[in-house]
């Protein structure tokens, strides 16, 4: 534990020595000043709370649904959310279906005495991984209620290496584990833990009700008119490039391309490849005039999913980098999926891949081989589209398991 917690202050260190000259280890490094007195203003000692910790904003898309069903069952809890990232933070520290959010303090054994001496939590949830030991042997210590949801186990992991042991006996801490697959449950099996359900991925249940609360966009409405609508969703550059050929082999279909990140060079770069028009989604409003559009970039936040409802075939990014983003909201409007070649390590892609309700490209001729049997053969559009709808309802359900067991509810 000594090399732990000396790696850990040193971690802390040196984010606040790159936050002089890089903005996300700035957010970090600044949004856990003063963090006690914030959450002493706020928490108060005779609140019964709930912890719900996540790493970034994926994974609070995974705890999402257990902090709607606490409020929506009128369960008496304050619910507590941390987050590890600014990526996730930043986005969603106004989020109103908790009442407190904040950075997690670094895992030193000081700040995770003060931390929980502070939040006093009833009940605490991580969400599919983030093991940090010393605040898991300090919840074991106060005998908290602890669990893990969503979670996935690898054998290569150090769980179950011969040097693993402080990362085992951390896994002691929890009441239940809730697995996503069998795999995991083994893994878990083979170093002694009984204490474990396959639950699945509570993302499930969340694009399902992504799906029931989809909102109307105005823009993208009177943009996508009487055409069809190809969506991209959180593209790269490298992304970028392979959909521009189709983009402009395709001027019969209207294309929103949504980046990950809002690079100016890369926004610009569309605009002026592409043949037919390109406009950006914050410089429009209902009376634009698209007839000389082909592509509308969303250069803004939180309507994608949304987007998706619109659209007929869909394009995910990050799959010529370190992994693609969010498939399942495009599965659950019932969308053909496309992405590169970096999926493997997501379990709904490879999934979904061997289903045939989506296909790995590597290049612009492989992106078109793809994209034109489902734009010229109605059949074989429906047939995929179903298929991607079918497997996100088939895997739904881990909410409700989730809170029986946690709240007997």
């Amino acid at each position: 534990m000594l090399i732990y917690n000396i790696s850990i202050a040193l971690y802390a260190r040196l984010v606040a020595l790159v936050a002089r000259w890089n903005e996300k280890a700035r957010l970090w490094h600044e949004g856990r000043k003063g963090i006690f007195e914030k959450m002493q203003q706020s928490i108060h000692p005779d609140d019964k709370v709930v912890w719900i910790h996540v790493a970034s904003l994926g994974e609070f898309e995974q705890g999402r649904p257990i902090i709607e069903q606490i409020r929506k069952q009128g369960l008496d809890y304050k619910i507590l959310v941390t987050f590890f990232s600014p990526s996730g933070y930043e986005i969603r520290k106004n989020y109103n279906g908790a009442d407190y959010i904040f950075y997690l303090p670094a895992d030193t054994p000081g700040n995770v005495k003060r931390f929980l001496d502070i939040a006093h939590p009833e009940v605490a949830i991580f969400v599919k991984y983030e093991f940090w030991l010393n605040y898991l042997y300090e919840l074991k210590r106060r005998n908290i209620r602890s669990f893990v949801i969503s979670a996935i186990f690898r054998k290569n992991s150090t769980f179950f290496k011969w040097y693993g042991t402080m990362w085992r006996k951390a896994l002691e801490s929890f009441e239940q584990m809730f697995v996503q697959n069998e795999e995991s449950k083994e893994l878990l099996h083979s170093i002694g833990f009984d204490n474990v359900v396959v639950a699945g991925d509570t993302r499930f249940d969340r694009v399902a009700e992504l799906a029931q609360a989809v909102k109307p966009i105005p823009i993208v409405e009177k943009f996508k008119c009487e055409s069809r609508l190809f969506v991209a969703g959180s593209t790269w550059g490298p992304d970028e490039e392979i959909l521009q050929e189709l983009i402009n082999d395709n001027p019969e279909i209207k294309f929103v391309v949504a980046p990950h990140e809002m690079d100016e060079g890369r926004i610009g770069k569309i605009i002026s490849a592409t043949k037919a028009g390109a406009v950006r989604y914050t410089q429009c409003d209902e009376t634009t005039d698209f007839s000389a559009a082909q592509v509308l970039i969303l250069d803004t936040i939180g309507i994608l999913s949304s987007v998706y409802s619109y659209a007929t075939w869909s394009y995910i990014g990050g799959g010529f980098g370190v992994g693609i983003h969010n498939t399942l909201e495009a599965a659950t409007f019932a969308l053909p999926i496309a992405f590169g070649p970096n999926y493997h390590k997501f379990k709904e892609a490879r999934d979904m891949v061997a289903l045939g309700a989506a296909t790995k490209v590597e290049n612009a001729t492989d992106l078109k081989a793809w994209f034109e049997p489902l734009r010229d053969n109605e059949e074989h559009l429906k047939k995929t589209s179903a298929t991607a709808k079918n497997y996100t309802v088939k895997n739904q359900g881990a909410t409700p398991l989730i809170m029986k067991v946690v709240f007997g509810k």
